[in-house]
């Protein structure tokens, strides 16, 4: 099943990857491992699961502005996400996908974290503004 989806665009890029879907809000800060990408947050639905290299699909973050610091930390130590699809995102969040170069959109005109699965293949097009599950 291909389901394309108009979507805005947060961070310029374009990406294809596996989902990991989260229901939960994610904090870059201390609840992931940059050197691995590896969610270490006690309690949360992806704990022990890795983002890097995935298509990242989460409805939003706690952001806290040291986040800018743990997305250049991912990026840097090739633990990042390919791309990320929030339902709506923290302005610190899009700041740190715009100078990781990680391709982020939001506003997705259905539901991503219920559209989406786990394991899906998505294409992230945030130069075009839109999001396909292949």
């Amino acid at each position: 099943m291909t389901a394309k989806l108009k979507a805005h665009i947060v961070s310029r890029g374009k990406a294809q990857g596996f989902a990991l879907v989260s229901t939960e809000p994610i904090s870059f800060l201390g609840s992931i491992d940059v050197k691995t990408g590896i969610v270490v947050e006690k309690g949360h639905e992806l704990e022990g699961q890795t983002i890097k290299g995935k298509v990242l699909v989460f409805p939003g973050e706690k952001a806290q502005l040291l986040d800018l610091i743990q997305f250049y930390q991912l990026k840097k130590n090739g633990a990042a996400p390919l791309a990320m699809i929030n339902i709506r995102t923290e302005p610190i969040v899009a700041v740190g996908a715009i100078i990781s170069d990680i391709p982020l959109v939001d506003n997705v005109e259905q539901n991503p974290v219920n559209l989406i699965k786990n394991g899906d293949k998505v294409l992230v097009d945030a130069i075009l503004g839109s999001i396909e599950i292949l």
